[in-house]
Parts: C-alpha cells; structure tokens; sequence
C-alpha cells in the first residue's frame, strides 16, 4: 500500500528515477565504452604489472639472496665454527691436520703428473708454450701450430688435415741443421707432380731453422723462415718456434722428455 503511493505520486519518487540519476548512469556508461578509457585500464595494468615485477626483483637481490648466502656460510664446511675453536684444542688441531694431509695428497698428485726433469707444454689454443725445468718455468712465449686446412689431391682419392696431436708425447730425436723431407703434400700443395719417395727434390735445407726435436710420426719442433706467422696457426701440425725460442728448448729439453700438446 505504501508502495503503491509512492509509484503513484511524481513528486515524491526516490533519486534512483530521477532525471539527475539517469543522467549520471548516462555519463558511465559513455566513459566505460570509450577506446580511451579501455586502453587506459590496459596501460596502468601493464605500468601496475611491470611495477610488481621490479619490486619482486628488488626485494629478492635485496633481501633473499644476501639471506641465503649468510645461511650457506654457516652451513658450509667443517670449518664453519672455526671462529669459536681455541687455537689449542682438540679440534682445532684436527682440522688443521686434515687441511694438511689434503695439501700433501694434492701435492703428491701434482708430481706424480709432472716429470721431475725438463718439459714443455703446448698450448695449441693459444698458441702459447711453456718450458719447465724441475717444475719451475724458465721460459715461456708464443709457437705456431696446425692449421686445420683440408687439402685434397685433384682427383680426390687423397686428402690431409694440417693439425697438431693432442696428448703426450716424448722427444724421439734431436737434431741440429735438420733437412726437411718434403713429402707427397707439400708437392701437390704446390701443384707440382709428386716425386719418387728418394727423389733430390724431396730434401731442402734451411727451412727448419738451427734445430728440430723429433715427436714421432713426422712431427717436429722447429725453427722456420717465416718468423713474423709465430703466433699464429700455419703449420702444417708441427710446432713452430722464434730462433731464440727454439735454441732454449733445444738446449733444456732431452731425448725422453715429456711434451704435453693440449
């Protein structure tokens, strides 16, 4: 009954039928379905998302990581109470003995893998060498080494890849003047007709510097003409030293030295 008054007089409807509600309900709906206000809600949700994310990253550098790292410190290790541990006690003493041992095993290791007398290291990456004598380096600098080229003879039934052996090897042989045998690649490499195994053209002198040590299998270490390529990777697999270079090596290595090629 009241209701019904109420519907049935104008004067005394509620602001919900009101001209001015309809007006406002009007606007909104307006501002909702504008591309504007769509692409605005878009955007602050993408700045609000993006925003989320640094502060994430933020806290966890700033918070997370240095808590985990000081937990894996007093976690870690047998010495992770070393601070607390008398100089004189029990387990002080235990610790420092183990740390000892360990030192002498790693050492015991170290010289079982390296010789006692003179050696060399070859580091064909770099191109980089190392002498040793009695573990201690007593000279160092640059080499040549193999430098992959593939070389095919014309009718394909041969073919040559110029790299260095990786591995251990021993001084076969040393030699002072060497003469170099050419052999059948360095002929076709030139395009010329590949001699008999005896043939006079097969012999040059001079063009393996004062001093070649022998590897085995034809690899040498030698001296070269061509003395500003040092450094870089020429050769045709064997190690190319300066003049200065390989008198050294000459005169530190021996017959039965040990050459690491890595």
């Amino acid at each position: 009954m009241i209701q019904g008054e109420v519907n049935g007089n104008p004067e005394r409807q509620g602001f919900a039928g009101s001209e001015l509600a309809v007006m406002i309900k009007d606007f909104f709906r307006t501002v909702f379905a504008s591309k504007v206000f769509t692409n605005s809600v878009k955007t602050a949700a993408k700045i609000m998302a993006i925003a989320g994310i640094v502060i994430f990253f933020f806290s966890f550098f700033l918070y997370l990581v240095p808590l985990v790292q000081d937990n894996g410190k007093k976690n870690c290790g047998p010495g992770k109470n070393v601070k607390n541990i008398s100089a004189n006690s029990p387990e002080y003493r235990k610790i420092v003995n183990s740390l000892k041992n360990e030192v002498s095993r790693l050492s015991a290791k170290f010289n079982s893998l390296t010789p006692g007398q003179s050696y060399i290291v070859i580091n064909t990456t770099e191109n980089k060498f190392s002498l040793y004598r009695n573990r201690q380096l007593v000279r160092e600098g640059f080499c040549s080494s193999g430098s992959y080229i593939r070389l095919v003879t014309p009718e394909g039934s041969r073919e040559w890849i110029f790299r260095t052996p990786k591995g251990v090897f021993r001084i076969q042989q040393k030699v002072v003047r060497p003469i170099w045998i050419k052999p059948d690649w360095a002929f076709i490499e030139e395009g010329l007709p590949v001699p008999p195994p005896n043939h006079e053209s097969r012999y040059e002198r001079g063009v393996l510097g004062d001093y070649a040590l022998s590897l085995g299998d034809g690899y040498l270490i030698h001296g070269t003409l061509y003395q500003r390529f040092i450094g870089l990777p020429v050769t045709h697999g064997c190690i190319r030293l300066g003049d200065a270079d390989l008198e050294e090596v000459f005169n530190t290595l021996n017959v039965g030295s040990k050459v690491f090629i890595f």
